[in-house]
């Protein structure tokens, strides 16, 4: 058990050495030396913890990233899953912004064809909350599409605002283009339900994407063939 600890302990302080090392450094750029010297490793424990020095970074914006996931699932959701996606968006701004050489680190490197893997469990989040809205018939579009959709534009607004002057951040830039996104994907927002509503009124599209949310939760009763020909249909419906 101590030697667990220990272990543990020594992959700890790379990862914070890593961490700090990439936040100080300009180009973003680390030697495996200056990361086992802060750490207090020699170079061997750094290869057996985590391969070479890209496996390190990849798990410094792994566990960073989780750390934002996590704090994304803490408890103080609504009972409105599009005033949680606009929650969502405001902490993945904020967290880029305080964050803003570890959030360029992560996006800047893409591969042509390659989904991010680290990123994955906040598009499922997202993913999550648009079914919620499906369900409510409010949304527009596949809850699948409406995710990629939204958080495209979030990526897009957080490192617009990254590179902003410091003391000129236009916060009202994330605000805008958060409401933009969101009106792309649910029904027209001049449709209002009565009463002072703030939520979409229901179109036959949002009605099909609707249907089609409540099959996939429960296919019961249909066969894998008229539940595919079921999902066609409703994706016909819900862009005609």
């Amino acid at each position: 058990m101590a030697v667990t600890r220990v272990a543990g302990a020594a992959r700890d302080r790379l990862l914070l050495a890593a961490a700090q090392l990439l936040e100080e450094s300009g180009d973003r750029t680390v030697s495996t030396r200056a990361v086992c010297e802060r750490a207090g490793v020699q170079a061997p424990t750094l290869y057996h913890h985590f391969g070479n020095k890209q496996g390190l970074i990849d798990a410094v914006l792994n566990h960073g990233f989780t750390q934002f996931v996590a704090s994304a699932h803490a408890p103080g959701v609504s009972d409105d899953p599009l005033d949680d996606v606009r929650a969502g968006w405001d902490r993945h701004v904020a967290f880029g912004l305080s964050n803003p050489t570890f959030y360029a680190l992560l996006y800047g490197r893409v591969e042509p064809g390659t989904p991010c893997t680290i990123t994955a469990p906040a598009l499922a989040m997202l993913v999550e909350l648009l079914n919620a809205a499906a369900r409510d018939g409010v949304l527009a579009v596949p809850p699948r599409d409406a995710a990629a959709q939204l958080l495209a534009a979030n990526v897009g607004a957080t490192l617009a605002l990254i590179t902003q002057p410091e003391g000129q951040v236009d916060h009202g830039l994330s605000d805008r283009v958060r409401e933009a996104a969101i009106a792309g994907v649910v029904t027209h927002p001049s449709d209002r339900h009565p009463a002072g509503s703030t939520r979409p009124k229901p179109t036959r599209a949002s009605a099909a994407v609707a249907l089609r949310t409540l099959v996939e939760d429960d296919p019961d009763g249909l066969s894998p063939g008229e539940t595919t020909l079921l999902q066609e249909l409703l994706d016909r419906l819900s862009t005609h």
